[in-house]
């Protein structure tokens, strides 16, 4: 899929085309940057080197670390597993909020010295004893080529692969990434297109097409998570609005998460998010049919559990990571009542618990 140049971290790609000005256009993601021979797109990992595009952070990871699943988050694909977790520097969003931007937005590509090719991080997920791979931290939409190498490797050892992303991405590329993934958890950060255009630098529409074809073209589980920022995207209004809109065209299995904003990056005047504005979005995305609504980043147990939708059976207790109450049948339905619980379970729930260990490739 990939053509390695002679540098030991720079890989050829394709969604690009030539401008005939002198400069090419990359194709992966909406922003469509234009570029002059050595320029860099707004994602700083993808490079204009002798008239194609080239992805400079390929190997080269911000570092690896096995987590819960639930943190990524995830709570229907498989409760109680590791995580095998890495990322690499940039992102082709410009979120103010962003809470991960010493690595999104690193400038710096000594800041991921972490080096591991596709098969190493394969190799160590299975040692491990990983259920799956996370390509998280930033987008694993800009470093394309190298999460899928990863993800093919993977899957040659029986070790699934998960996508935590902000959705982004071209309709082609996104094909191309996806029939790769098992698992995605994309980012709705608001529900208006003056969120995303002042406050991500991108739009929303292009988001919602990526929803509604994981959702309706591809096998891959999908939950949702919106960060909720006060004064920004959190009037009932517009939960009502997003809530109504992902049961009518995404159906109202798919998980919804509710986490809450701390001041970070550029956005350090704007106050946490209550818990009680958490709980608003919860109670108005199950109102609106939602089936399965989390809150994430504070502690209420009630609230990071799941319940049966037909007859309310505690079914997964949780406490942050860590899980309980276990009321599933090995088919994954409601010990009372029998309805099938949506998602992806083993016969018994996993039991890494909530601790994160760091990983070291060598």
């Amino acid at each position: 899929m990939t053509t390695k140049s002679n540098s030991e971290t720079t890989v050829a790609t394709h969604y690009w085309h030539d401008l005939g000005d002198g400069r090419i256009q990359c194709d992966l993601c909406p922003r469509f940057c234009k570029l002059h021979d050595g320029q860099r797109g707004l994602c700083f990992v993808r490079q204009n080197q002798d008239q194609q595009i080239v992805l400079t952070s390929y190997g080269r990871s911000s570092g690896f670390a096995i987590d819960p699943i639930e943190k990524k988050p995830l709570n229907h694909f498989y409760p109680g597993s590791s995580v095998f977790s890495f990322g690499t520097a940039g992102c082709n969003l410009a979120c103010k909020f962003c809470q991960n931007w010493d690595i999104s937005k690193s400038r710096q590509m000594d800041s991921i010295m972490s080096i591991a090719g596709p098969e190493m991080i394969a190799q160590k997920a299975a040692e491990l004893g990983c259920l799956s791979v996370a390509y998280t931290y930033n987008d694993p939409v800009i470093f394309h080529e190298y999460a899928i190498d990863t993800a093919i490797a993977c899957r040659e050892l029986g070790i699934k692969s998960v996508a935590v992303s902000a959705g982004y991405v071209c309709p082609e590329p996104r094909a191309e990434f996806y029939q790769y993934m098992d698992a995605a958890n994309i980012d709705l950060k608001a529900f208006t297109e003056r969120f995303y255009h002042n406050i991500t630098g991108s739009h929303l529409a292009a988001v919602l097409d990526t929803l509604c074809y994981l959702q309706h073209e591809t096998s891959v589980w999908l939950e949702l998570t919106t960060l909720i920022i006060p004064g920004e995207n959190d009037s009932p209004l517009e939960l009502e609005q997003m809530t109504q809109w992902v049961v009518e065209n995404l159906g109202p299995d798919v998980p919804m998460h509710f986490t809450a904003f701390h001041p970070d990056w550029k956005m350090l005047d704007t106050p946490a998010t209550p818990i009680a504005s958490l709980l608003l979005a919860r109670d108005i995305a199950l109102k609106n049919g939602v089936h399965y609504a989390y809150v994430g980043n504070v502690h209420h147990k009630q609230a990071e559990s799941t319940y049966c939708h037909h007859c309310g059976q505690l079914l997964i207790g949780r406490d942050w990571y860590q899980l309980s109450d276990w009321n599933l049948t090995p088919t994954g339905a409601c010990i009372a009542c029998g309805s099938q619980c949506a998602g992806h379970f083993t016969e018994t729930p996993g039991n890494w618990g909530a601790k994160r260990m760091s990983v070291d490739m060598l």
